[in-house]
């Protein structure tokens, strides 16, 4: 057996011979804390799998914050496929629960450590094609751990300029991963990689907004000064939708509820994916006469846009193919050979970031749509493509997450002064480059697709008005739901403190239906705040009062309870009941999945 004493001595010595020696080695196996992570042992691996022995780690910890440098001691150039910052064994019960981050926007891990979940609709592993190490679950940029003693654990990236972080749960182990993505690390030379921090506490939201307060200070995030209202074509006409649509939409908004300001026109303009200043059919051949009309209405234009894809017949992959993407023999990497190859006139292309002539596209693209179309909202779509892997980059240095960076800042390069939002995109590589982020799967008009949004969503509630406006994508409240379902999927969308955008044809909604519409916008901007992840009771904290969001995700009626801490009148918004003073502990009892959402106001 080895001691902790005496790993940390070796350490000091020899890293490379401490790197070999796995935690299980001593004793006693440890818990998780952050002495157990910072003696734990490291290893940096090359393509065959095996550890390069000519590699220096050096971590430097700081207020819980690690700082690691990789230095290649030796004489020979080394390609790097990943550094394991830290490998630890962990007493963690099975039953934990764990949540972790997705790579891309539609993904996120849930269940416990001994038995991981899917939250997310379409997973890194198996929609995406992300390698995933067997018997581990891999979640990218965050990981918490419920339950125990400390009641949660944090472990995250902090940034993400570089490289992509990743960490690597089993039921007895964790692995804290940076890719490497095989790329040259040269005699003498150092990368310094992304900053990792570890907390523990009590307290989940704590831990949550101590790590929103580093990655702000790492990446300063864009700002804009409220979550956007407006409408999405997408969910009531899709990609065939025409201009009579939306022209027919924009009169019935600015009648019924003027206060949806932003007009957004979604996929469906455009003649082929990547040739987005052309227009196809639906729009007579001038998407610009529909943005113009929404302007002179005294409404926002918005429009959707794909800028990293373009499929093959598009005049844009025809004329530029060297702005693509390569596979390894230098043609043009088809997107399905190494990840999905998207959900509409695929396979796609991905344009590649490091290339001038792309970023120059790139920034003429939303130039144009800025300055002379008018549009002041970008909804980017299948920005995962632009942090594609398994290709070669036009820089060769460069890595995926750096492709998908200075491509982005092309494109803000263009949009100038108007909202950026990001979907389907690289969650922590997004970090600075976007206003709003979506933070769930699309919304359908059914009950397991609502329930199932609303809890992606409700996870994400930590990076809303500090990381970017949360997007819980469009409410629908057409359709043949029940009232209770309806309830329910309004008050998840309150309760996330994001945007509101009407995914409904308001030509044709319900009197009842539009009232309720009305009552969610102006949108907060405060989200709410839950005591565990069972999310059923959150409060948002307003200027005048305290709204509490009460959701039962149950096929059973649930008694849900809070406390106020003085006394309060209380309405219940949805049927505008008064419910009188209430002090104190508070019971509500609600049916199935229904949801209620009662304004406190100090009496």
């Amino acid at each position: 057996m080895i001691s902790r004493r005496d790993l940390l001595r070796l350490a000091a010595v020899s890293p490379v011979a401490a790197a070999g020696i796995r935690l299980d080695a001593w004793a006693a196996p440890p818990g998780l804390d952050q002495r157990t992570i910072e003696a734990s042992a490291w290893r940096v691996l090359g393509p065959d799998g095996k550890p390069l022995s000519d590699m220096r780690l050096d971590r430097v910890w700081r207020d819980g914050r690690c700082r690691s440098t990789l230095t290649n001691v030796g004489r020979s150039a080394a390609q790097v496929t990943e550094i394991v910052l830290f490998d630890l064994q962990h007493e963690l019960p099975q039953a934990t629960r764990l949540y972790g981050e997705g790579f891309q926007m539609l993904t996120q891990n849930g269940g416990t450590i001994g038995a991981p979940a899917d939250l997310g609709n379409y997973t890194d592993p198996r929609h995406y094609k992300l390698p995933q190490p067997e018997g581990a679950r891999v979640v990218y940029g965050l990981a918490t751990f419920a339950g125990g003693t400390p009641a949660n654990h944090l472990m995250a990236f902090t940034s993400c300029r570089r490289f992509n972080g990743a960490i690597h749960v089993r039921p007895a182990s964790v692995q804290v991963v940076v890719d490497g993505e095989g790329l040259t690390l040269s005699p003498g030379d150092s990368w310094e990689l992304e900053e990792f921090t570890y907390t523990a506490g009590a307290n989940r939201a704590a831990l949550l907004d101590g790590l929103a307060v580093r990655l702000v200070s790492n990446h300063p995030p864009l700002r804009f000064a409220a979550p956007p209202a407006g409408w999405c074509s997408w969910y009531c006409f899709g990609p065939r939708v025409t201009a009579q649509q939306v022209l027919e939409n924009l009169e019935a908004i600015a009648k019924k509820i003027p206060g949806l300001k932003y007009i957004q026109i979604d996929d469906g303009y455009q003649p082929a994916m990547g040739d987005w200043l052309e227009t196809g059919a639906a729009f007579g051949g001038a998407v610009q006469s529909v943005l113009r009309q929404i302007r002179d209405r005294g409404f926002e234009p918005a429009i959707w846009v794909a800028p990293f894809i373009a499929e093959e017949g598009s005049n844009l992959f025809k004329q530029h193919p060297d702005w693509f993407v390569k596979e390894h023999d230098g043609s043009p990497l088809r997107s399905d050979k190494v990840t999905f190859g998207g959900w509409r006139r695929g396979p796609w292309y991905a344009l590649d970031g490091t290339h001038p002539g792309a970023q120059a596209h790139l920034q003429r693209v939303f130039t144009t749509m800025r300055t002379e179309w008018g549009c002041t909202y970008f909804k980017l779509d299948a920005n995962f493509w632009g942090a594609i892997h398994g290709g070669r980059f036009h820089d060769p240095r460069a890595t995926r997450i750096e492709a998908y960076r200075r491509g982005m800042q092309a494109v803000l390069k263009g949009t100038g002064d108007a909202f950026v939002l990001g979907c389907n995109h690289p969650i922590w590589p997004s970090m600075g480059l976007i206003h709003g982020s979506r933070s769930s799967h699309d919304i359908k008009r059914e009950w397991k697709r609502i329930s199932d949004t609303a809890r992606q969503n409700l996870m994400r509630n930590w990076q809303n008005g500090r990381l970017w406006w949360n997007d819980p994508d469009a409410i629908v409240l057409t359709g043949t739901l029940p009232d209770n379902e309806f309830r329910f999927h309004a008050t998840a969308i309150y309760a996330t403190g994001g945007m509101i955008l009407s995914g409904d044809d308001l030509t044709t909604i319900s009197e009842p239906r539009l009232a309720m519409l009305r009552q969610l916008e102006p949108p907060t901007g405060i989200a709410a705040t839950y005591d565990d992840d069972a999310l059923q009771v959150g409060t948002v904290r307003l200027k005048d009062k305290l709204a509490v969001c009460l959701l039962n995700w149950s096929e059973t009626p649930q008694s849900l309870s809070f406390t106020l801490p003085r006394s309060h009148a209380v309405r219940e918004l949805w049927s505008g009941e008064d419910l009188g003073r209430k002090n104190g502990r508070v019971s509500i009892t609600l049916g199935p999945r229904d949801g209620q959402l009662l304004f406190c106001t100090p009496a």
